[in-house]
């Protein structure tokens, strides 16, 4: 009797996941991923001082170089919050349309996690633990839970 376990056959394939460790990568991704990031930050209207706390904290005068050269590249921390920005930016679309999905960020939310936040100040004190769950809530909305 055989007892070992397998999988039923699924057409579901998981992603190649992208090593951010390597140069090539982010060299790859760190153009479009500011272009993006910019993009949310006017959907968003966000303050530059807003915009630079969600980047991890850079400096005005970097935050401004990056503006006016975004072609660099960035390390890991940066690419992964933009990453969760831009997912979160996305379910919020897909959930409540263009106009409330732009402006939740920045709205009073009762819900637990943010302690009374809106969830930009969440996003921003919390960085990307606070991020990450601002992108499950949304999932799990997204997938009726």
């Amino acid at each position: 009797m055989d007892l070992a376990y397998t999988y039923p056959v699924s057409n579901f394939e998981s992603a190649v996941v992208v090593d951010l460790n390597t140069r090539a990568a982010r060299e790859r991704l760190s153009k479009s991923a500011l272009k993006g990031f910019f993009k949310l930050a006017r959907a968003w209207d966000l303050r530059d001082d807003e915009a630079c706390a969600l980047l991890g904290g850079i400096s005005s005068s970097a935050f401004y170089e990056w503006k006016k050269k975004p072609a660099r590249i960035l390390e890991v921390d940066r690419i992964t919050r933009i990453s969760y920005l831009l997912g979160i930016y996305k379910a919020l679309h897909i959930l409540y349309g263009d106009a409330l999905a732009d402006r939740w960020p920045k709205l009073p939310n009762t819900n637990v996690i943010f302690a009374g936040k809106t969830p930009l100040l969440y996003m921003q004190e919390g960085g990307l633990l606070a991020m990450q769950t601002v992108r499950k809530l949304l999932d799990a909305r997204r997938g009726g839970v």
